[in-house]
């Protein structure tokens, strides 16, 4: 597959950002490739294209899998496994944070409510460090409970109530 500079800024970009997120620079970058491309990729391509090793390109698939963020598909009279990602930005933005909320704020959240419970019989801790634990899991849980509300909420409407976010702080006197 050839690459215009931009996509190739593009692809580096994705994958240093993918890195922020908690994924490898080169699953991202697999990630940022498959997006682009119009057609589904082997991974050889994959590997060609990105000069990475197709080991490493068969763990990067691995991972994208199970973020949902790539699907498997076949080519008619090709014996290999194709692979496309999704290609509606919103899907992808919300798959990600789904997986990340799946993978660190639910552990954490379950963390934090343990210990609550302990905390209701404990002399020993501090109140002041009762209420700062006490006060991250009300905003977790604040924070969780809304994005459930917004998730599967028609774009649409979570488009406009997007845009009138600052008019509704101006309502309500924030």
């Amino acid at each position: 597959m050839r690459l215009t500079p931009i996509m190739q800024r593009y692809i580096v970009h994705w994958g240093e950002m993918g890195s922020r997120w908690g994924l490898n620079r080169s699953v991202a970058q697999i990630h940022a490739l498959l997006y682009l491309s119009s057609e589904p990729l082997h991974a050889d391509e994959i590997g060609e294209t990105l000069g990475i090793a197709r080991s490493n390109v068969s763990m990067g698939i691995k991972e994208l899998l199970s973020w949902e963020l790539v699907q498997i598909t076949h080519v008619l009279g090709d014996r290999r496994d194709f692979f496309t990602a999704q290609r509606d930005p919103w899907e992808v933005i919300r798959m990600i944070i789904e997986g990340r909320k799946r993978r660190e704020i639910d552990p954490t959240l379950n963390v934090l409510r343990q210990f609550a419970a302990q905390l209701e019989t404990d002399r020993e801790t501090p109140q002041l460090v009762k209420e700062r634990i006490l006060g991250q899991l009300e905003f977790l849980e604040t924070m969780t409970t809304w994005y459930d509300s917004i998730k599967n909420m028609p774009r649409k409407t979570l488009l406009k109530m997007m845009r009138l976010g600052q008019k509704i702080a101006k309502v309500i006197g924030e």
